[in-house]
């Protein structure tokens, strides 16, 4: 008795769910008039019939079949699927229902919902019902590529390209993951194909460049992502990437505008917004503008709290902003760091006299040589500036150490924005060689005018 209540229930439930169906469909598109049923008949008409019979009984074949085919051909997948779902369920007990299409369309369904636990299940099931069938391959490798199983997804992929091979959609999937395994090459001929057969699909461009990109194609990568730079969707990440190419090229102004237009898109993914606020911060630091970069790094600071060194940036610049002859240390033009470091020179030893004799700029470090006379003393020295907030090793002293003689010099100081390795300071012990870190250099900055 309670069984009878249930169904009765049930399919009260689908009669109405059924009459809300059919007048979407006929608004959507007069489909009550168009004679696209068996016999001759409207939808309208197949779904009155079907609805008689569903509530009669719910797992009735002949009301199931007709309702799946209208929901499936109109895009309502949420409707399809349940009734498919049931299909397939009903197929493993009678022959009245095909098998492979029962399940094949709730692993339809279950793809365009992006439900891709379901659609795996019903899907491989078809597979094995019928593994040469173009749709099963198709589907079934989107499932795995959502899944991230690109191993499974590329022989289902090639396999649908051989039974099919203008299929629309594949390619584009196959170089998806051949480039999530990181096979940039061999991912380009896929993407080419694909959007040589639909030139104005975005995605399919942008995954192309980010291909090339990734392949030292930076130049072609460029002018791709240049062209997308507009594209409401795919806009903000051609920006990024762009601003990434021109920061790594040192043409940090063209950084600077690639990302600012980035920015200006309208509902940017969070991620892809707060990487480009990261980037053009970095770029602000680099070019000198420490407020407009620790404004931002702030910003992202306050999105995410440990999104990369941004908490490490903002100490350092914070401290740079309020030293400006720190920020010429660390990031001034060559000819305003050079003169910095004689005035460093000079102002070491206080009360004394300093005569340069010569000022060696390379690219890891800068030697001043002068000699220095104070009331107690009056020698030769090295001055090395290191220009970097990283650790200093011990191999760059023990050679400062060593070319100290082959410059008749008694002395030598070396100067760190960063630190000295523990290493280091040992190796010094008993020898003429000074070490000036962060701390000490700061305040002796401060003190220059």
């Amino acid at each position: 008795m309670s069984g009878n209540i249930f169904s009765y229930i049930i399919a009260i439930i689908a009669v109405f769910s059924v009459i809300g169906v059919l007048m979407l469909i006929m608004g959507r598109k007069g489909a009550s008039n168009s004679k696209n049923g068996k016999g001759g008949k409207t939808e309208g008409q197949l779904i009155k019939e079907a609805t008689r019979r569903l509530a009669k009984n719910p797992d009735d074949p002949n009301g199931l079949l007709p309702l799946g085919e209208i929901y499936f051909a109109n895009g309502l997948w949420d409707k399809a699927f349940p009734v498919y779902q049931n299909l397939a369920r009903l197929s493993l007990t009678t022959d009245r229902i095909d098998k492979t299409q029962a399940a094949l369309r709730t692993g339809i369904c279950a793809v365009k919902m992006e439900n891709y636990a379901d659609s795996s299940k019903y899907l491989i099931d078809a597979y094995k019902l019928d593994p040469h069938n173009f749709e099963v391959n198709k589907y079934l490798g989107i499932t795995y590529l959502k899944l991230q199983q690109y191993d499974k997804a590329i022989p289902c992929l090639k396999k649908a390209i051989m039974l099919e091979p203008s299929a629309e959609g594949v390619y584009l999937a196959i170089g998806q993951c051949l480039y999530a395994q990181k096979h940039y090459r061999e991912s380009l001929p896929y993407f080419k194909k694909a959007l040589s057969e639909d030139p104005g699909n975005k995605e399919t461009l942008f995954s192309m460049a980010d291909a090339m990109s990734e392949d030292g194609q930076g130049e072609k990568a460029l002018k791709v992502f240049m062209h997308l730079r507009p594209d409401p969707v795919y806009g903000p990440r051609a920006c990024l990437r762009a601003g990434v190419y021109h920061f790594n090229q040192g043409d940090k102004e063209s950084a600077i505008q690639d990302l600012k237009i980035g920015l200006k898109h309208q509902n940017i993914p969070q991620d892809i917004s707060i990487e480009l606020q990261y980037r053009l911060a970095i770029c602000y630091l680099e070019t000198s503008k420490f407020q407009d970069g620790l404004s931002l790094l702030r910003t992202v600071r306050s999105q995410n709290p440990n999104y990369k060194d941004v908490n490490a940036l903002v100490a350092r610049y914070a401290e740079l902003s309020q030293n400006a002859n720190l920020q010429v240390y660390l990031s001034g033009p060559v000819s305003d760091f050079v003169t910095l470091c004689r005035k460093i020179v000079n102002n070491f030893y206080k009360g004394s006299f300093v005569k340069i004799l010569d000022i060696s700029v390379g690219s890891v470090y800068t030697d001043i040589f002068a000699e220095v006379n104070t009331a107690r003393m009056e020698d030769t020295e090295v001055f090395r500036f290191f220009r970097t907030t990283g650790v200093t090793g011990e191999l760059y002293i023990r050679e400062f150490h060593d070319g100290l003689h082959d410059k008749k010099a008694e002395k030598g100081v070396c100067f760190t924005a960063g630190l000295f390795s523990d290493e280091t300071h040992k190796y010094i012990e008993g020898r003429p060689v000074d070490l000036v870190e962060k701390a000490q250099l700061s305040k002796l900055l401060k003190t220059i005018s």
